[in-house]
């Protein structure tokens, strides 16, 4: 599937996006703060792209302008979401290359997820998280409509082996409708 914005496409990743991917994971700044580690090399971000970023309903953010992916967006579903969440739930995750920072971008194709989520997939709930210091995470999640809901002590990110506290935020469909 393949979803459009005014500026983006969200496609799902290809091999061939392995250089874009490396520029911009490769970028301290981007993975860690997301709970994974920045990329070593094309080849590294090329497997990435085989295994995690093929997972269903993960998409490469690309510039239509370019035609280059600068980020990612994914709808996790109950099984591959990190949270517990019901069948009619899901969970969206996301990271943009540092130079696209404060463009509006990841707003943008977050917006066009929840669109495709409650209006496509039918879902009732989205639900969105961010560690502590991610604070231009929590601002997207705010300016996309999601409310805090809980913050979780101790939460393990082993792809880092580090420790964080967690801050889960929620939109429900009848809320995100007000708003649209």
């Amino acid at each position: 599937m393949i979803l459009e914005t005014k500026r983006l496409i969200l496609r799902p990743w290809e091999e061939s996006d392995a250089q874009d991917l490396y520029q911009y994971a490769k970028d301290p700044k981007v993975g860690p703060a997301a709970g994974w580690p920045v990329h070593t090399s094309v080849e590294n971000s090329r497997e990435i792209i085989k295994t995690a970023l093929s997972a269903p309903d993960t998409y490469a953010v690309v510039l239509k302008e370019s035609g280059k992916a600068v980020g990612s967006i994914g709808l996790m579903r109950k099984e591959n979401s990190n949270l517990s969440i019901e069948d009619h739930e899901g969970e969206i995750g996301y990271w943009i290359g540092v130079p696209y920072w404060g463009m509006g971008l990841i707003p943008e194709a977050v917006r066009k997820m929840q669109e495709y989520a409650f209006e496509e997939v039918h879902m009732h709930t989205l639900w969105c998280a961010y560690y502590d210091g991610n604070e231009k995470s929590r601002r997207v999640m705010e300016k996309c409509g999601f409310t805090y809901h809980h913050s979780v002590e101790n939460v393990s990110c082993p792809l880092i082996h580090e420790v964080r506290t967690e801050h889960v935020m929620c939109l429900r469909k009848e809320d995100w409708l007000k708003r649209a």
